[in-house]
Parts: structure tokens; sequence; C-alpha cells
């Protein structure tokens, strides 16, 4: 199997990769339809985007972004709910249309309903051009923990309980049950490109695991072995179980 790894020397060209790889998806393609993650993987490649885009602006008026997933029963204000780190980190910078930024809502009295709402925009606007994907310790992607079927689509998932006690502590909601919306694996496999990003030691095992081991819902970050058009970047640290 031939897969597409690429390995950064350091954080500063591993931030500098990402950043690039997004850029040239909205040069190369006016109407491109973007998907980001959020986590400290991505935040300083979003940076990085936005200081390119102040410093040379180009036309995104058609470009759309949309964040992989959502924390649900948080405030949107919230410093860790997706909608307001990527609308902070990229979005605003880039001047987005808020048409052109799309994302479920934190709250709802129907998530079955907001899945199919989520799922539906992003096919009425041609599916996803680009997705970047972080990796899980335990090779989740975005809310698909281990065990999720590889054809789920949009659902709301059961939250990692160490990611739980951290959002509880945050916002001190105590009596609301959270979860996460988010892109199910069916969905994220047809994006038409993936890049999957990695860095640091804590991802060297799971990165030897999602690469060279069996493909298996143990493992969901497994299944972009057999994507046609996925970019593995990752640094040193995160490849030296693979290099």
């Amino acid at each position: 199997m031939n897969l597409k790894i690429t390995i950064a020397k350091d954080e500063k060209e591993f931030d500098r990769i990402a950043a690039w790889r997004i850029i040239g998806e909205m040069l190369n393609n006016a109407k491109a339809v973007i998907g980001l993650s959020t986590g400290q993987t991505t935040k300083n490649m979003h940076a990085l985007v936005s200081e390119i885009y102040q410093s040379h602006p180009f036309d995104v008026s058609d470009i759309t972004l949309f964040g992989l997933d959502e924390i649900t029963n948080v405030p949107r204000e919230y410093d860790g709910a997706c909608y307001t780190m990527i609308k902070t980190q990229i979005a605003d910078a880039l001047g987005i249309k808020e048409e052109n930024f799309i994302m479920p809502p934190t709250y709802s009295d129907d998530f079955e309903k907001e899945c199919y709402l989520f799922q539906k925009a992003l096919e009425d606007r041609g599916g996803v051009d680009l997705q970047v994907l972080g990796l899980g310790t335990n090779g989740h992607l975005g809310f698909n923990q281990p065990d999720t079927p590889f054809e789920q689509e949009t659902w709301v998932s059961k939250m990692d309980e160490v990611l739980e006690v951290r959002v509880r502590k945050e916002t001190g909601i105590t009596d609301k049950e959270l979860g996460g919306l988010t892109l199910g694996i069916k969905n994220i496999m047809h994006s038409r490109k993936i890049l999957l990003v990695a860095k640091g030691d804590s991802k060297a095992e799971i990165v030897k695991q999602m690469l060279e081991g069996p493909i298996s819902t143990d493992i969901p970050a497994s299944i972009l072995q057999l994507h046609p058009n996925c970019e593995f970047l990752l640094d040193t640290a995160s490849a030296k179980y693979i290099i």
C-alpha cells in the first residue's frame, strides 16, 4: 500500500506545510469547501494561515469553512466550543462570510435533525474538497471513538470521559448530557482530499498502529489507509516508530 507520508523536521515546518496545504486548496479552487479540526495540533497552523492571508490577501469570498465536529449542550461562546475556536483562529481573520461558515449548533431540541441539516449543507455545496483531521491518542477521528462503524454518518457520539471532565470543569455545566456532534467516518471518507495531522511523542504509537496495523474499528483512523487522496503530515517525534 503506497501511503503519502510527509515528515516535517520541526514544529515550524510542520505548521508551514499544513498552512500552505489549506491556502493551496483555496487558491486552486475559488469555491473550495474545507473542513477544519480543533485542538493543540491545528491551532498554530490556523494562526499561520491567518497571518499569511493578512500579509498577502487573496479572494476567499466563495470559500466555505466548516468544523468537523462540535460539543453539544455548551454555549457557543465557550472557549472550548469548536465554533469559537475556528471562528477566532481563522474564519474571522479571513473575513469568511457568515453564510460560508457552516457549524452545527451547540444547543438543539432535535440533534438528529441537526445532524441531517449539517450533512445536507455540505452536500448541497458539492461535498468536501479538503478535510483536515487531527488524530486522537486512541485513533479517534472527530468524535468517532473506537468501535464506531465505518459506515457511520453524521451523528452525536458519547463524549470521551477525560474530555467531559475538563469541559464540565471549564463550563460549570453539571445538569446536561454532553456529547459530540460529528461527521461520521463514512462522510470523512467521501472527502475528495484529506490531510491528517499528528505531532509529538504522545502520538507516536497510535501513528504506527494507524499506518501499519490492520484496518479495524479498534483504530478508526486506520480506515484512512484506504482513502485515495490522503496525506499524513507528521513531525519526527510522532513518526519515530515508522521511520
